[in-house]
C-alpha cells in the first residue's frame, strides 16, 4: 500500500518541473547565470595572460645568456655559450648557425646542473656577442655576460 501511495505524488512532481512555464523561466535564468559565469572565467583568463605576459617580461629581464672562453689546450680554445632557452631559442638551430657562421664546430652538450650549453671551437667571444645581438632582437644587450675562464690544471698525484 505503501507504494501505490507515493506513486502519485511522483508524476504529478514531473508535470510540475516539465511543464512550458517552469521550463523557460529554469532555462531563462540558466542562461544568464551561465553569462555571468562566462564573464568571470574570461575576465580569470585575461588576468591570469597578463601574469603570464609580466612573468615572462621578467624571467627574460632578468636572464642572462653567458659566453665562457675556456682553455683546452695551450694556444687552443672552446666557447660554451648556455642560457638561450630563456629567451625562447633553440639551442640545436642556434648551434647550427654558429657553426655555418663562423665555420667552426658546434654542438649543444648537456650541462651537470641539468642544462644545456652550445660548444663552438674556437675563440669566438666576441664575434658571437655581436651575431646574437644582431640576428637575435628577444635578447637585450645587457644580459649578455662574457666570461674567460681558464682550465684548471691536473694536480699530479704522488
Amino acid at each position: 500500500m505503501a507504494d501505490t501511495a507515493e506513486a502519485p505524488t511522483e508524476p504529478q512532481s514531473r508535470i510540475v518541473t516539465y511543464c512550458g512555464d517552469a521550463l523557460a523561466a529554469a532555462t531563462s535564468t540558466l542562461s544568464v547565470d551561465a553569462r555571468k559565469r562566462a564573464e568571470k572565467d574570461a575576465h580569470k583568463k585575461a588576468l591570469k595572460a597578463e601574469a603570464l605576459e609580466a612573468k615572462q617580461a621578467q624571467q627574460i629581464s632578468s636572464s642572462k645568456v653567458l659566453i665562457k672562453r675556456i682553455e683546452r689546450n695551450k694556444r687552443k680554445y672552446v666557447t660554451a655559450v648556455s642560457g638561450l632557452e630563456a629567451f625562447g631559442l633553440d639551442n640545436k638551430k642556434v648551434a647550427k648557425e654558429f657553426g655555418k657562421k663562423f665555420a667552426t664546430g658546434s654542438s649543444v652538450s648537456k650541462v651537470p646542473s641539468g642544462g644545456e650549453e652550445i660548444v663552438v671551437q674556437g675563440d669566438v667571444s666576441e664575434e658571437i656577442e655581436e651575431f646574437l645581438l644582431e640576428k637575435y632582437d628577444v635578447i637585450p644587450e645587457d644580459n649578455i655576460e662574457l666570461i674567460e675562464d681558464k682550465k684548471k690544471k691536473a694536480s699530479a698525484g704522488p
